[in-house]
């Protein structure tokens, strides 16, 4: 017994404790620092893109290129000048017209897609399942595929060259992503609240806004936050649908920057793109708690 456990304490790759209370040994410590370690080189591969543009937009245009350390060797703040008056309006006129279309189509989708959760999650009227499968289908359809009708459509109606065709379809519940989402969630809420509810002689709309809507926050955010980045970013349907510059979107505005046949102003572009990034930044960190809770409670991983 005695020779067992001096092996035991002889041997180093043990992460006992020598005595209560005390530190565990070096083996258990190098293994949480090559852990730190490797985060630390993935955090950075995944960073290095924007730490370079970031680089990039204080530095001369001519140079970017030729020196592609993320220390610049001169510093040309202008870059920011330059590009906030190099389009034909201010830089701020895109991104008022970006918000203009993130916070209606934020209120679209908050409004709609909630409702339509709560119809699945506690309704029961004929054909739900197949209902819900339809609309599951939708998440995989890309946007390459049903872009031509839409165009066509609004064309018929004479809402191309406006917002109504990025706006108008976050009022009619089309993202089924977030629809899912609410649904998983309210799934997970007790049917005592309604029943109660329901004794106090409440309907279905005020369930749905007294009762559900309540406790359903930290879905919404989630929603909210997806449904700004993804419309923030959005360059393919707004290049589709805008013609008029004066309508433009920051993502359609940072593209007039690259010139297929002349000189590219990288330089401006770079420190507008990061501009561009201040809003969405901004947002998530102000839900970022709220984004957590929403996916971990609605089994989404």
């Amino acid at each position: 017994m005695a020779t067992s456990l001096d092996q035991l304490s002889d041997d180093p790759t043990r992460t006992v404790r020598d005595e209560p209370g005390g530190s565990p040994r070096t083996p258990s410590r190098r293994r949480r620092l090559y852990k730190h370690v490797i985060l630390i080189v993935f955090g950075f591969a995944m960073l290095y893109p924007l730490l370079w543009m970031l680089s990039s937009s204080i530095k001369p245009s001519d140079v970017i290129f030729r020196e592609p350390s993320l220390i610049p060797s001169a510093f040309d703040f202008s870059n920011y000048t330059e590009g906030w008056n190099a389009l034909a309006r201010p830089f701020h006129h895109y991104l008022f017209n970006s918000l203009i279309i993130v916070v209606a189509s934020v209120i679209g989708n908050l409004l709609t897609c909630s409702m339509a959760a709560y119809a699945f999650a506690r309704l029961q009227f004929r054909g739900k399942k197949w209902f819900f499968a339809a609309m599951l289908a939708t998440i995989m359809l890309p946007i390459h595929v049903v872009i031509v009708p839409q165009y066509i459509l609004f064309n018929e109606l004479d809402w191309i060259n406006t917002y109504y065709p990025l706006i108008v379809p976050k009022f009619l519940a089309t993202d089924a992503f977030f629809i899912f989402l609410m649904v998983q969630f309210i799934r997970g809420l007790p049917r005592e609240l309604d029943d109660a509810a329901r004794i106090d002689g409440c309907g279905h709309f005020r369930i749905y806004a007294r009762v559900i809507m309540p406790l359903c926050v930290p879905a919404l955010a989630t929603t909210a936050i997806f449904t700004f980045i993804w419309v923030w970013n959005d360059f393919y349907s707004q290049l589709i649908f805008l013609t008029d510059p004066d309508l433009y979107t920051v993502p359609v505005a940072l593209r007039t920057f690259v010139d297929s046949q002349g000189e590219s102003a990288w330089g401006p572009l770079f420190a507008m793109s990061i501009v561009a990034l201040g809003p969405i930044f901004g947002f998530f960190l102000a839900g970022q708690r709220y984004l957590v809770r929403g996916i971990a409670t609605t089994g989404i991983k």
